[in-house]
């Protein structure tokens, strides 16, 4: 969200990036006026032309944009997390369709009576620790420098696992042998620490860091915060298997919604991009904004290997059938973290996915603050929101189908599905911002 403190003056959100853009120019004269007030034209020394202020257009639209709030409003009240949010993206491009945090403000109505955390846009300016959905991260990597197969067997200990001097637990399971695509699809803690180990210190944080943790985004917002990762010489021996878990380190929502569009875009983390052009008081485009790759973070091959692994996840036997769509394939990762001090019985809870899984149009992110303890698994409290944005997204957008599904036999959705293991120790309508436009 962003508003002006003043008609001329941006306060936050791209009412404060584009102010300059959004004031344009006043004009002025200096000239010499007679005993009269009439202007002697001979001696005007400097005359500058006003120019009014261009308009920003986004790449929000405004209908996704109302979906998502829509159904964050529906999760907030059956969830009653302390706050929620929601993005989605074009992978291919990186541009965001729709951002929202619940609960928010009105921006032509702000005063002594709106809660401060009320003003910050969650997305980029609030960090938490990822837990499950980091280990979508993890696996690619281990995957890209093969330092493990997608059918290689990990034993998980029976749920158990002691490793530098702690013990590591994968809360209300007793896996055994579990192969790599499983711990991807169950979600083991412990399957995740040992791949993270066979990846080792330095290969892992250096794809934590090509991934874009540690760094902003780059979005044209500000306030937007890098999160914490930090360097490898300031771990503790536990430190490889907790970070490899999703703890250890923090991030952004935005970042982490980017992290798993890169694995739907072949590999390539895209820059966040928010403002479509820039356009004059005629509606004419001044300047087009152009999307920006950061880097290629794993390959095509690995790709495909963690979109099979991350499709499990929304089937019978996965963490989140919840999120399974009638007529698209996803791929997605859930995420539940408890919250520092571990044992507070306060979570963090996510799930963020694609479709149609193996040639993505639009990446999902739905993140709970807090959510109510009696059900707080990422798969079914986020699952069934990012689902209930996907259907009506598709539908508005026109996605082509990639699963010829009955309608009048929607898929099954199993009760009896291992819940999260808890990390424990097209081209859019654009919305346009001008001074007096909707403010964002």
């Amino acid at each position: 969200e962003g508003h002006a403190v003043t008609e001329l003056v941006g306060k936050d959100g791209i009412e404060a990036a584009f102010n300059s853009a959004l004031n344009g120019v006043t004009g002025w004269r200096q000239t010499e006026k007679d005993v009269g007030s009439q202007e002697l034209v001979l001696f005007r020394e400097e005359d500058i032309a006003s120019r009014p202020g261009l308009n920003v257009a986004l790449t929000l639209d405004a209908s996704v944009q109302d979906m998502v709030e829509s159904e964050l409003a529906k999760g907030m009240e059956r969830n009653a997390p302390v706050s929620i949010s929601g993005i989605v993206v074009r992978p291919r491009t990186g541009a965001i369709l729709a951002m929202a945090t619940l609960p928010n403000y009105d921006p032509n109505q702000i005063g002594s009576k709106t809660p401060i955390a009320n003003l910050r846009n969650r997305v980029i300016t609030d960090t938490f620790e990822p837990g499950s959905t980091f280990k979508a991260v993890v696996v690619s990597a281990a995957l890209n420098e093969q330092a493990v197969s997608l059918n290689e067997i990990v034993y998980c200990e029976n749920g158990v696992f002691s490793f530098g001097g702690y013990t590591l637990h994968d809360a209300g399971h007793h896996f055994g042998n579990l192969s790599v695509e499983d711990i991807v699809a169950k979600s083991s803690n412990i399957g995740a620490a040992k791949v993270g180990i066979k990846l080792g210190e330095a290969r892992l944080h250096k794809y934590i860091c090509d991934f874009g943790f540690g760094d902003p985004t780059g979005i044209t917002l500000p306030g937007e915060v890098r999160g914490t990762v930090h360097p490898v010489r300031n771990w503790y021996k536990v430190s490889i298997a907790q970070i490899s878990m999703g703890q250890g380190l923090t991030v952004t929502p935005l970042q982490m919604a980017m992290a798993v569009s890169a694995i739907a875009n072949s590999g390539r983390l895209m820059r966040p991009m928010l403002v479509d052009h820039l356009e004059d008081e005629h509606k004419q485009e001044v300047f087009r904004y152009q999307p920006q790759m950061v880097r290629q973070v794993i390959s095509e091959e690995t790709v495909k290997l963690m979109v099979q692994a991350m499709k499990r996840v929304v089937l019978p036997g996965g963490t989140a059938p919840q999120a399974a769509l009638e007529h698209y394939t996803v791929a997605g990762k859930t995420g539940t973290g408890q919250k520092p001090p571990y044992g507070s019985h306060k979570y963090f809870s996510s799930f963020i996915g694609f479709f149609p899984a193996d040639s993505p149009e639009i990446c999902i992110a739905v993140f709970l603050d807090e959510p109510d303890p009696k059900r707080y698994y990422g798969g079914e409290t986020a699952g069934p929101i990012f689902r209930a944005i996907a259907e009506r997204v598709a539908a508005y957008l026109a996605i082509r189908p990639d699963v010829q599904a009955p309608s009048d036999q929607p898929l099954q959705k199993p009760s009896s599905n291992p819940p999260e293991v808890i990390a424990q120790t097209g081209l859019p309508s654009t919305l346009t911002t001008s001074r007096t436009g909707r403010n964002f």
